[in-house]
């Protein structure tokens, strides 16, 4: 029985995938704002308003981040020929030196008789040569007919409308869409009956287990808030790294790609390859010197070593406490699941599965099973 509720857990997990993706993330950004909407409790706030505005304010830095973007992104798009043209100049480049390659490789390989000799075909028979060799005995050669032309029908396409191309394109993200649009709803009523929902939460429970199921909820909240905010903070500081380093050799664009490659440095296992796509496509019209792309590269990898060696430890690791084999097989597990937002969750939810079990007595052997002490 415990094998099947586990494989019916797993199936209902991957294929309602969407909806609980929607619920953690709620989640998550909820157990972040609760000590914002306490602060202004303690101005006198009731829990409604207090929560209200809390949305409200991370709305709107949403906003101010999102208007940022857009204004990088417009001026990204005016050189967009400039990146063209770059883009081609390397195919270029890059073909004329393979067939540069295959041609040491063939004259290396190819013996020297044979170089420069190509086999020489029979050159077939002209028409007139034909003609003379044909025997009085063949009989005649009568010519095709020629084909009758078809008139061509061309059917009238009716025009695509605006609404038809609108729903077209945006038919495969509509669920993804459609959950998102819950998120800011799902956080103000977290916070604001959050009280509410703890009690009824733990009025599942009776004695003992009620003081553990208060105990897991207070030790998830804390490690949510634990690694958002850790993270947060190294990928402010991966940013402004990054930034220094980009505007000493002039990069286009630091608003924009010193951010991206300083927040996609801490995805899981694919950080350094992520982090390194924003500068090396900054870098395409800029200059073509291979000095540039390295000096990237490098600063990118060792940034990317030195937060997960010696910040990440300090800012996230001191309080999620998971090993690297839990870790590992968490993002496997994740992965699988929920493809890429399951990597980034993977570790959220495992520590928030560590902090129930260390919570729960008959569960701590699991909880110390996936710990680093």
């Amino acid at each position: 029985m415990g094998i099947l509720a586990l494989g019916a857990t797993i199936t209902l997990l991957y294929f309602g995938r969407i909806f609980f993706i929607t619920i953690v993330i709620a989640s998550m950004i909820a157990f972040l704002l609760e000590p914002v909407v306490e602060l202004f409790m303690k101005l006198k706030l009731p829990r409604g308003l207090a929560s209200f505005l809390v949305c409200s304010i991370a709305l709107m830095a949403l906003y101010l981040a999102c208007l940022g973007l857009y204004t990088q992104g417009l001026a990204m798009a005016d050189d967009l020929p400039a990146y063209g043209t770059r883009i081609n100049d390397i195919v270029e480049s890059f073909a004329t030196r393979m067939d540069r390659i295959e041609n040491n490789v063939y004259n290396s390989l190819m013996p020297k008789r044979f170089q420069g000799h190509p086999a020489i075909e029979n050159p077939p028979a002209s028409a007139a040569a034909t003609k003379g060799k044909r025997k009085k005995s063949d009989p005649a050669v009568l010519p095709l007919p020629e084909p009758v032309p078809v008139p061509e029908v061309r059917l009238q396409q009716e025009p695509t409308s605006s609404v038809t191309y609108l729903y077209t394109y945006l038919r495969d993200f509509y669920d993804v869409l459609l959950m998102a649009s819950f998120v800011p709803f799902l956080v103000y009523f977290l916070l604001s009956w959050r009280d509410y929902l703890r009690s009824r939460f733990l009025y599942l429970f009776e004695g003992d287990s009620r003081r553990a199921a208060a105990d897991a909820w207070a030790g998830v909240g804390d490690m949510v808030r634990a690694y958002v905010i850790g993270n947060f903070l190294l990928g402010i500081l991966l940013s402004v790294a990054s930034g220094i380093l980009f505007a000493s050799v002039k990069l286009p664009y630091p608003l924009v790609v010193a951010p991206a490659s300083g927040f996609l440095n801490l995805v899981p296992y694919i950080g350094l390859p992520l982090a390194l796509i924003p500068p090396l496509i900054a870098a395409l019209p800029v200059s073509g010197d291979p000095a540039l792309y390295l000096f990237l590269a490098t600063s990118v990898a060792l940034l990317h070593l030195l937060a997960l060696n010696l910040l990440y430890p300090k800012f996230v690791g001191a309080r999620v406490h998971l090993n690297p084999m839990a870790v590992t097989v968490a993002l496997m597990f994740w992965g699988m699941l929920w493809g890429g937002i399951g990597l980034l969750l993977a570790i959220p939810l495992t520590a928030g599965l560590k902090a129930v079990c260390d919570n729960v007595s008959s569960l701590q052997p699991y909880g110390r099973l996936l710990g680093d002490h």
